[in-house]
Parts: structure tokens; sequence; C-alpha cells
């Protein structure tokens, strides 16, 4: 991904570069949560007009991400993600679970939280063992997750998942930490792809 890069040498640390877009591009409209329907062009300019949205519904999503899944399916690697849900129930209802995606022979839990009161009973483990069961299943190559520093990543140590990047002061102060676990080849790490 042109930007983000891992440097040899510093325990793949992650260092990104978000280009600046210049001063005053007519292009760029900025829009709160109210904003529906397409943006009207600029008067003799056939470019489309950037607007910003607050959180994307399902329409939008799929057409934002519509371009990434033609293009991709060209390349005979369709983009079709199948979500993969658990979630901890009891007779309150659902409080956390565990949702990841499965999609190009891997699988990404992007989601894991066990609330406090159920905590050190074995449901975080057995959320992620129930996740793993179901990419084998499929076939995957293994499973990926990311998770931060001040959060959970000795948990997944313990289970067996090597840490493949970092991306540093994210929040200040701490890191956003990707894990790994193959399924074929438990001794070999996936290293970041180095930007061309």
């Amino acid at each position: 991904m042109p930007g983000l890069e891992g440097r040899p040498g510093s325990d793949h640390d992650i260092v990104m570069t978000i280009p600046t877009p210049p001063p005053a591009d007519p292009s760029f409209a900025s829009t709160g949560p109210a904003a529906t329907g397409p943006a009207e062009p600029h008067p003799g300019d056939r470019r489309p007009v950037i607007e910003r949205s607050d959180l994307p519904d399902g329409e939008l999503r799929s057409r934002i991400v519509g371009p990434l899944a033609e293009f991709s399916t060209r390349k005979d690697f369709a983009f079709t993600p199948r979500f993969v849900t658990f979630a901890l129930r009891d007779e309150g209802g659902v409080d956390g679970g565990l949702i990841a995606q499965l999609y190009w022979d891997w699988l990404w839990i992007e989601i894991l939280a066990v609330p406090e009161r159920w905590r050190g009973q074995g449901l975080g483990r057995a959320l992620v063992e129930r996740a793993e069961a179901v990419a084998r299943e499929a076939g995957c190559t293994g499973v990926w997750v990311d998770t931060y520093t001040f959060q959970s990543p000795g948990f997944y140590e313990t289970m067996g998942y090597r840490p493949f990047g970092r991306l540093p002061n994210y929040p200040k102060g701490e890191s956003r930490v990707f894990f790994a676990k193959l399924f074929h080849q438990p001794d070999e790490t996936p290293e970041p792809e180095r930007a061309a």
C-alpha cells in the first residue's frame, strides 16, 4: 500500500505518510450526517466532488467498495467477504462476542469483546477457537487480528499468534499490533510487503 511501509530492522514498525491535498481544492466538500444524495458537480467541471460522511450505511459502503471489488474480480480475486459472528448471550441478551471476515484465504478477526464480568472464564479463547475452526473448515491459510498494546497482545501470543506489524503512537504512547496465526506453516511469520 503506497505510504505504508515496513522498515527492516525496526521490529516491523509501520510508517505512514499521507500526501497533503492542495490548498483550496474546489472538489472538496465537507458534509455532516444529514448529507444525502450525490454532490452537485461544479459548473464546467466533470470531476466528482469529494464528500465527507460520518458513517456509511450499507448502500453507501457498497458503492464505495464497488470499484475495488470490480478491479479485484478482474484480477481473479473476487472481493466477497463472508462474515463470521459469534455472540455471547445470556438471559439479558447479547453482550460481547466475535465478528470476523473470511476472504482471500484468510480470516480477519475484526472484533473480540468479552465483558469484564465474564473475563477469566475462557470465553475469549473459546470465541477465537470457534472462529479458527470456521477458518480451517474453509481451507484458510490462517487468521489475522490487530489489537493494541494497552489491550490484549499477550492473549493472542498465548494462542499461537505471532506479531507481523506495529503502528506506533496509535494512540499516542501505545501501538497497534498486528498478529497472524498460520495453520500449515507454524514456524513462519508473514512479513509486511515493501512498497514498490
